[in-house]
């Protein structure tokens, strides 16, 4: 059975002054399956180099997983008989995408195991971070031994992942009822430092906010107008497929591409100005503080144990 070293836990954790809550380690797959993480390493690769987009899609999932009842495997269910499934949330509809890319990596595992011995969880936890790493940024250390779950819920769903017209406070707020605080929320939306979003998210802060930058706003409205085009792309920051700290930069200067990140800098006025600034001029700090908030996000009541499973096929119960 996987187990854990406990030296190896107890480094982790001072290294990083972070409380363990879960029964996570990071070598939980060491000695039943050593080559599990090279295995998921491999197709996240080949993956974002397909497409640079994809690693911010892999990343997103795991964000999304967590912060609908835990990092359970949740979001990848398909809808079944007893529940509809989060796929079709209104965060998700349209929008989470990497779902093959996930079966493509737990047909790999699978196999490199010669069994099915690691989590759906836990691959879109290391599928995360892999995607971070092969876009520039921190290789950072996951926590693993997480299960699945053998249900989801379109409502939790609805209602959990924060949505992009909220404002500071509704962002804050979610974030702590999740056990997150202030600056997770600041580290955990510098994600955005990769990928892409559609013109229905940031549609309403084009041409009815004015806490943006003028020629920003001109430029987006040649290809999100106010109507029609719906799924027109736009970078979140200036460097879609680089992990640095353009996003940040970004915000000093009026160029949040959503209002949900906009919010994090209000020119002097907002709490979280300072630690923006902060990290748009120190990106190493970002990186170290972007690998234990992930461990935190990491650590949302994961299903351990005897509780959950291990599916075969990460859009099915077992």
């Amino acid at each position: 059975m996987a187990g854990c070293s406990f030296s190896m836990l107890v480094l982790l954790i001072a290294a990083l002054a972070l409380a363990s809550r879960a029964q996570l380690c990071p070598d939980f797959y060491d000695h039943v399956c050593p080559e599990a993480l090279p295995a998921i390493k491999a197709v996240v690769e080949r993956a974002v180099a397909r497409e640079p987009r994809m690693g911010a899609s892999l990343l997103r999932l795991h964000f999304h997983d967590c912060f609908v009842n835990g990092c359970d495997g949740s979001i990848l269910l398909d809808d079944a008989p007893g529940f509809t499934g989060e796929k079709t949330a209104k965060p998700n509809l349209n929008s989470v995408r990497g779902f093959d890319v996930v079966d493509e990596i737990k047909n790999a595992v699978n196999e490199a195991c010669h069994g099915n011995v690691v989590s759906c969880a836990d691959i879109l936890a290391i599928a995360a971070r892999d995607s971070v790493a092969a876009l520039g940024g921190p290789p950072y250390m996951v926590l693993l031994g997480r299960r699945d779950s053998r249900t989801a819920s379109l409502n939790d769903a609805n209602n959990d992942i924060p949505p992009p017209v909220f404002n500071f406070s509704q962002l804050l707020s979610n974030f702590r009822s999740h056990g997150l605080d202030l600056k997770d929320l600041v580290v955990l939306s510098g994600g955005h430092t990769i990928g892409l979003a559609r013109c229905t998210s940031f549609r309403d802060r084009l041409y009815n906010e004015t806490n943006i930058d003028r020629g920003f706003a001109s430029i987006l409205r040649n290809y999100c107008p106010t109507s029609g085009g719906d799924d027109n792309l736009a970078s979140l920051d200036a460097t879609p497929a680089r992990f640095d700290t353009a996003y940040f930069n970004g915000l000093l200067h009026g160029r949040g591409l959503l209002h949900s990140d906009q919010q994090l800098f209000k020119r002097g006025q907002g709490v979280s100005d300072g630690l923006v600034s902060f990290y748009s001029a120190n990106p190493y700090a970002f990186w170290a503080d972007f690998a234990v908030s992930m461990l935190k996000m990491g650590n949302i009541s994961p299903l351990t144990g005897n509780r959950g499973e291990i599916r075969m096929n990460c859009r099915k119960a077992n």
